[in-house]
């Protein structure tokens, strides 16, 4: 039997196991629905993270974007941008975009 997901808190800082991308967790749900992975393979506690590979190609994830899921229960800052793409129980995480601002008149 595979060992339950471990729920994110908001605060944590999650490195891929596959490339350079780093991550830190905003917004996070009460229930986990899935592992938040990297490239195919699970996140890890930045602090248990080897030492990052060499990105190999262009950027998937890029610095200082907020990454959401489709219910927008989950958010992730890139605090360092990787090849890897970001997905959440199995679907991919998206770009946030930006709120408008008011109009200054």
């Amino acid at each position: 039997m595979a060992p339950p997901v471990p729920t994110p808190r908001p605060g944590d800082q999650l490195a891929s196991a596959t490339d350079t991308t780093r991550v830190i967790v905003i917004r996070a749900p009460q229930q986990a629905a899935g592992p938040i992975e990297c490239g195919g393979s699970p996140m890890l506690p930045a602090a248990q993270a080897p030492a990052p590979a060499a990105a190999e190609g262009p950027p998937a994830t890029l610095i200082g974007k907020r990454y959401v899921d489709a219910a927008d229960t989950l958010e992730l800052l890139c605090t360092a941008s990787g090849s890897g793409h970001l997905t959440y129980g199995g679907e991919p995480l998206t770009v946030k975009a930006p709120k408008a601002l008011p109009a200054s008149d």
